[in-house]
């Protein structure tokens, strides 16, 4: 179809078109990410070969310092006359091979196995004594810690190798090492973004890189309430939480409950978001109006509703919706009869619905909220050049409006949607999975995914399954996240409306 084509179409046509387009390219756009993706690795794995080259490079170029720096770390530096440098890798590789001889070998040598040795109990005449023996956790967790600051080490390692060299060749052109002064001027100064940002970086890498680490490991044990260190072990199962979700073949109910609640976990988070934002939209474009009085007062009540705890509006909703509750003590005056409908616990269906419902009335505040800064930067002189082609307000709506707002939020739309596939508030606050059901493994009716890890963290206690399913969450969230976005036109053509 081409361009002119495309133009004579009315808006309802258009989105159709739009809508197929969509879907007919999320096989090319997939093969385009995996491909940009293989791109990546192979770049990656070129870069560390380059590296080892220009390592190897390094020794037969330089001199015997040089060459010592190899083994000894800061050497280097420290004979070309950088002392304060050369005294700290020194100290770095001192302390790492103390931190390895007393405390990360001991735990490092048990990564393989996560523990051999069992704790037991015995009878002390009759006093039981226990004697523990290896932690499984302890042993996973300070491996996860070596093996990061081996990693880090090693990048020291590189470093120190290359400044030598660098030093090295310095000497060779008859100039002389930089001051620690003038360092230190440099870091406040041309550096100043490294220096600021060394620290949150640290804090990054110890607060969620470490527990990322541990929390994929943790997907490839037996870790549950059987294998509960201290007193039992859990070993390494390879990719066995993983294939359970997926063993349909022989009906297993953990896969069964994966497909179902991922099938309404993508149905739940795709009409929470579309539903939130296009009624967001409506009441957004009703607001703002020309002509609709107290704009302010309207806007208020929104804010309002916004400022009070989510999680408190959603306990009183659920203390409403209860038999006894208010919405049918209400129906219940209204209608002259005994009202007690279980909204929350009667039907998958209702239950559902009703979740949906709530969550609109805790989502469209802030979509009304983003919407109207939105149309109130919308120039007005491209609704003053519609009205003057005899655009009606269907026209100006579909061709200014509605294109503008989706430009502008489609980063927003993304992260309402990834939001939605872990909203765990609505969810748990409301019903807590419910209606319960045995056909499913320790999950309700209206669990996703997320309150399912979250009850099988809490309550049954299996770990490795948990992670499995989180790990697969977050594959889903960036692979559609990024697929969307790449292929999005806030993404392809950033001045189209500037």
């Amino acid at each position: 179809m081409t361009y002119v084509e495309y133009k004579q179409l009315n808006p309802f046509q258009r989105f159709a078109h739009d809508f197929k387009k969509f879907f007919v390219n999320i096989p090319h756009a997939l093969a385009k990410f995996f491909k940009a993706f293989g791109r990546g690795f192979v770049k990656f794995f070129v870069g560390i070969g380059k590296g080892f080259r220009n390592y190897g490079t390094n020794f037969v170029k330089g001199d015997w310092a040089t060459k010592l720096s190899y083994i000894i770390f800061g050497f280097g530096d420290f004979h070309k006359g950088k002392y304060y440098k050369g005294i700290l890798y020194f100290l770095t590789e001192v302390l790492y091979i103390l931190y390895m001889i007393f405390f990360g070998w001991g735990y490092l040598c048990k990564f393989p196995t996560l523990g051999t040795v069992e704790t037991y109990t015995y009878m002390d005449g009759i006093i039981p004594k226990t004697v523990y023996g290896d932690n499984s956790m302890l042993i996973l967790l300070y491996s996860v810690l070596t093996i990061v600051i081996t990693v880090a080490m090693l990048a020291m390692y590189i470093s120190n190798t290359k400044d030598a060299y660098k030093m090295e060749q310095l000497r060779a052109e008859g100039k002389t090492p930089t001051s620690f002064k003038t360092d230190i001027k440099e870091f406040m100064d041309g550096k100043y973004h490294i220096t600021m940002l060394s620290f949150p970086v640290l804090l990054i890498g110890i607060f969620n890189i470490l527990p990322l680490i541990f929390m994929i490991l943790i997907a490839f044990t037996n870790y549950d309430k059987t294998h509960m260190p201290p007193g039992t072990l859990f070993t390494w199962i390879g990719l066995d939480n993983f294939t359970s979700l997926f063993d349909v073949v022989n009906s297993s109910k953990r896969a069964t409950t994966f497909i179902k609640l991922t099938e309404w976990t993508l149905v739940w988070a795709v009409l929470a978001t579309f539903s939130n934002y296009i009624l967001g939209m409506v009441f957004a474009l009703i607001i703002n109006k020309k002509g609709i009085k107290f704009k302010s007062f309207w806007r208020t009540l929104f804010v309002i509703s916004v400022a009070v705890p989510q999680f408190v509006s959603l306990l009183l909703i659920n203390q409403m919706l209860q038999v006894n509750g208010a919405f049918n003590v209400l129906l219940s005056n209204i209608t002259g009869q005994d009202i007690q409908i279980q909204w929350l616990n009667s039907t998958p269906l209702m239950a559902r619905a009703v979740v949906l419902i709530v969550n609109l009335w805790v989502g469209i505040p802030y979509t009304i909220l983003s919407m109207s800064g939105i149309l109130m930067n919308i120039p007005e002189d491209l609704y003053e050049s519609a009205r003057i082609d005899g655009a009606g307000p269907v026209r100006t709506f579909t061709s200014i409006t509605l294109p503008y707002m989706i430009f502008v939020t489609t980063p927003q739309l993304i992260t309402q949607f990834v939001g939605n596939i872990n909203n765990f508030n609505v969810i748990y606050l409301l019903t807590n999975g419910g209606p319960t059901t045995e056909n499913y493994y320790q999950a309700g009716y209206t669990d996703i995914l997320v309150t399912w890890l979250f009850s099988l963290t809490m309550d049954s206690q299996d770990y490795g399954l948990a992670a499995a399913i989180g790990i697969l969450v977050f594959i889903v969230c960036a692979t559609i996240s990024l697929i969307v976005y790449n292929n999005s036109k806030s993404m392809k053509d950033e001045e189209a409306f500037s």
